[in-house]
């Protein structure tokens, strides 16, 4: 009986161990490249040029950085350097105002606001003039409850994190309804199920990620609305943690110009970095409100150059962070 025991464990145990070092590998990986340093920051507590109350989603459009600034029903505009550009929308639900604007994509000259409270999205000239909204409240297709971020493709096609309704909707640009993912109203922890989907974005290889913000994950699916992976904690099954990978609250998504992904911790305090696969490569950012300190980031967008602007929360305001190895202009 002993020698049995001591065969399976001479057996076991090496796998156990092998299987361990897999998994310590997978799901608490070390930083792959360089961190980010700060390099700026704009904006107070308040409701003048420049300051911000609530602010949520970001967005950049060449040289014009788009934030969100909910509490202030309004977008407001600035240059990379954080310099007031401009101001545009005030509160109500006539074309041009807006109620709670929560992420914004900017294409093709058009910037595109997922509205919460009025359960739209519409959609503006990068001057702020109102050409369209596109949605409605309620749970049938096409329709909304407090959408939370949207997403454009090539073709005009908006794909929306449809928050309440526990979905994720593709529209047409005039608004036709294509697909969902999801089953309305009702949470879940499987693949292509949702639980508060708060933000979407296309990645360069065609697919689009989305921040299923209350599953502590992202889930990426193909145009035709097939599951592809999810990352996020162990096997991203609805588990939080501080360690890289992990997620207490996934508030936003954004694919970068080169392809990675950035996803906002939300509170963990910090912006995580991965490849198109969800490989870990840095984190960046720390709970706190002095210089390059974040508290509860919402959103995050980069420019050309590989900065990326995050959306302060707590904070009411604006930190830029550029690679290490690189130095910001």
């Amino acid at each position: 009986m002993k020698r049995k025991l001591k065969k399976v464990l001479f057996v076991a145990l090496p796998v156990f161990v092998a299987l361990l070092a897999v998994a310590i590998w997978k799901w608490f990986p070390s930083s792959r490249e360089p961190d980010y340093h700060f390099v700026m920051q704009w904006g107070t507590s308040g409701s003048g040029q420049g300051q911000f109350s609530e602010p949520i989603g970001i967005a950049v459009a060449g040289n014009e950085v788009f934030v969100s600034d909910a509490g202030n029903n309004r977008i407001q505009v600035f240059d990379r350097e954080g310099e007031f550009l401009r101001t545009f929308g005030v509160e109500g639900s006539a074309p041009g105002e807006l109620d709670r604007p929560m992420h914004l994509a900017a294409r093709d000259g058009k910037l595109y606001v997922a509205e919460y409270l009025n359960d739209r999205i519409q959609v503006f000239t990068l001057q702020g003039e109102s050409l369209y909204s596109v949605g409605s409240s309620g749970e049938g297709s096409a329709e909304f409850d407090a959408p939370g971020g949207v997403a454009v493709d090539e073709n005009g096609r908006v794909y929306v994190s449809d928050f309440y309704n526990h979905r994720v909707q593709v529209l047409e640009p005039g608004g036709e309804f294509v697909l969902q993912l999801g089953e309305t109203g009702k949470i879940g922890i499987g693949r292509g199920h949702f639980n508060y989907p708060t933000d979407v974005s296309l990645m360069s290889n065609g697919d689009f990620i989305v921040a299923d913000a209350y599953n502590d994950r992202v889930q990426v699916f193909n145009r035709d609305g097939d599951f592809v992976r999810k990352w996020g904690g162990a096997l991203g099954t609805n588990i939080s943690g501080k360690a890289n990978s992990w997620f207490k609250t996934a508030t936003a998504v954004h694919a970068g110009p080169e392809g990675d992904v950035f996803v906002a911790d939300f509170y963990n305090h910090r912006i995580q970095k991965f490849t198109e696969k969800g490989r870990f490569l840095v984190a960046f950012g720390q709970h706190g409100s002095g210089p390059g300190q974040l508290d509860r980031p919402t959103d995050m967008a980069v420019d050309e150059e590989g900065c990326v602007y995050v959306v302060d929360f707590g904070n009411n305001r604006v930190v830029k962070f550029a690679p290490s190895n690189r130095t910001a202009e």
